[in-house]
């Protein structure tokens, strides 16, 4: 099977976007299918895997984002050459993949890895609210109504494609994850290798600093926990533009010094990062199905999120970790809880691990390939 992978952005950016089209195209090419993979700018960079093809964009600014220009004529030669076309950006290459491929009867597949009106309210807030969600609203139902086959990664977001009146018609299909590094890391990092004391209890945290993130909530409740608890650390895996607010704010409450500010870090190094770790944190509530939270658990990580969409589709409230109002106070105290709990934690950990099983790529790839070959057959 030819199948092409449709994304605004690739690598060299990192995302969990990124990381979803990179594993399912390696497991699909381990099962004999060739992969595409067709997105926008950084076209000097030097990509270490075949088939990437990128067309003319501008970059917009740092952000990672690109502006694209429309596909180059090599790109619309192999598009047309497709089995099946997998549209992870609705916008720009998600449009060029319904009038490349679904003009030509080639079946085109969309993942929802978004919180849309979420992200417009933390990256757009200079347009009324209003006309945003409107115009949101519309768009993606027209998309939706456009592709083939519609793909929500988790129960919440399913509900939240048919709340926010893009579509009934999803199909659930979770995001997924190679868990065997996570599980056995080739060279697995300590606590002193950060700064901290090896019997200090670390959380850790990955993804972007960044409002859409709630980032804030998160560094906040840290403060309160770790002033009620002398050994409790965090470790930071990523960048962004908050980096330098929350660091002014631990400086201020004295608490630089149990926090690394990791930075970004390639993708393969990661597994031995987050083994430094005794569990997982995250207050975004923007989240679809976080690969992070997966990665963790593999990593027998349990994991402290907050009661929404995605986030509230994977941990096990109690079981796998726990889950808490959108609240300082609450977030605080159930780290304080992880902090204090030995046993508990202990058997998280382990549930953790057995649950994230269930999300590992072999499983996921062979899955997606069946929604595949129905459309084919269709």
């Amino acid at each position: 099977m030819r199948i092409g992978m449709f994304a605004d952005m690739y690598k060299p950016h990192l995302s969990g976007v990124t990381n979803y089209i990179s594993l399912y195209k390696e497991r699909f090419e381990h099962l004999g299918h060739e992969v595409f993979v067709f997105t926008y700018g950084n076209r000097d960079h030097v990509d270490d895997e075949p088939n990437v093809l990128r067309s003319p964009a501008l970059a917009w600014g740092s952000t990672g984002w690109q502006m694209g220009l429309g596909a180059s004529a090599e790109a619309r030669e192999v598009m047309h050459s497709l089995d099946i076309a997998h549209v992870n950006h609705p916008f720009l290459s998600g449009r060029v993949a319904l009038r490349e491929c679904g003009s030509r009867g080639i079946p085109v597949v969309f993942t929802n890895h978004t919180r849309y009106d979420i992200y417009s309210d933390a990256y757009a807030g200079f347009i009324p609210r209003s006309i945003r969600i409107s115009f949101l609203k519309r768009y993606l139902n027209a998309f939706a109504g456009d592709v083939d086959l519609v793909l929500a990664p988790s129960p919440g977001i399913k509900q939240w494609l048919s709340d926010f009146g893009i579509t009934d018609a999803a199909v659930e299909h979770s995001n997924a994850v190679d868990t065997h590094p996570f599980m056995s890391p080739a060279a697995p990092r300590t606590k002193s290798e950060f700064g901290f004391a090896e019997d200090s209890m670390v959380l850790c945290y990955l993804g972007r600093i960044g409002p859409e993130k709630n980032f804030n909530l998160l560094v906040d409740s840290f403060i309160r926990a770790a002033q009620a608890n002398a050994h409790l650390c965090l470790l930071i895996i990523g960048d962004g533009p908050g980096r330098g607010e929350a660091q002014e704010k631990l400086w201020a409450h004295g608490l630089i010094d149990r926090v690394h500010f990791n930075g970004r870090t390639p993708y393969k190094d990661v597994p031995d990062v987050i083994a430094a770790a005794d569990a997982f944190v995250t207050a975004s509530v923007s989240e679809v199905h976080p690969l992070v939270i997966m990665e963790a658990m593999a990593a027998g990580l349990p994991a402290v999120g907050i009661h929404s969409p995605g986030v509230g589709d994977i941990i096990d409230d109690g079981v796998t970790g726990l889950l808490t109002n959108e609240s300082v106070d609450e977030f605080a105290a159930a780290l304080t809880r992880i902090a204090r709990n030995a046993d508990e934690l202990q058997s998280m950990s382990a549930a953790a691990c057995k649950a994230a099983q269930d999300y590992d790529i072999r499983i996921m790839a062979d899955r997606m390939l069946e929604l595949y070959d129905g459309l084919l057959d269709r």
